[in-house]
């Protein structure tokens, strides 16, 4: 191993779903918001929970738990809208709890595996090894595009 690899970090956004921690690349986040009413969309998947006015923008917001079949959503005081930009495209994500902001060493990213069982292989980059957990990192490009047919024109329906 090189010493530029050993210095090579990414700087992640930890957030909490259920008992897995997930995490994104601090680049792709706009904002961490308290979750706030959601205007409903009808027709649309159950992982779609509607959409919501930021600051004069509607913006479609899904919800984790759901999208990953990890039970139904609870609010409570933790609960946050993580607002991403993926490709021109800006959407909230329902989450139980932003943790941290953290680094991680390049190094200490393994390719994704069987051992998340949780959430589909397809939507990770990897898997994050910290001392005492570890970290799924999803891959938000191959996520929202996928979802990309459900979320296109949902705000101007609402």
């Amino acid at each position: 191993m090189s010493e530029e690899q050993t210095f090579e970090q990414e700087q992640l956004v930890v957030f909490e779903v259920g008992d897995e921690s997930f995490g994104i690349d601090i680049s792709l986040v706009q904002e961490i918001i308290r979750l706030q009413p959601i205007t409903e969309v009808p027709r649309a998947p159950m992982y779609v929970k509607g959409v919501i006015n930021l600051r004069g923008k509607v913006i479609p917001v899904i919800d984790v738990r759901e999208r990953f079949s990890i039970g139904m959503s609870q609010e409570t005081k933790a609960t946050r809208i993580v607002v991403v930009d993926v490709l021109g495209n800006i959407v909230g994500m329902i989450v139980d709890a932003v943790s941290e902001v953290l680094r991680l060493a390049t190094d200490s990213i393994e390719p994704p595996s069987n051992i998340v069982g949780s959430v589909g292989s397809q939507y990770l980059r990897g898997i994050g090894k910290l001392e005492d957990k570890l970290i799924i990192l999803l891959d938000l490009d191959k996520l929202l595009v996928e979802m990309g047919a459900n979320l296109v024109g949902m705000a101007e329906i609402a």
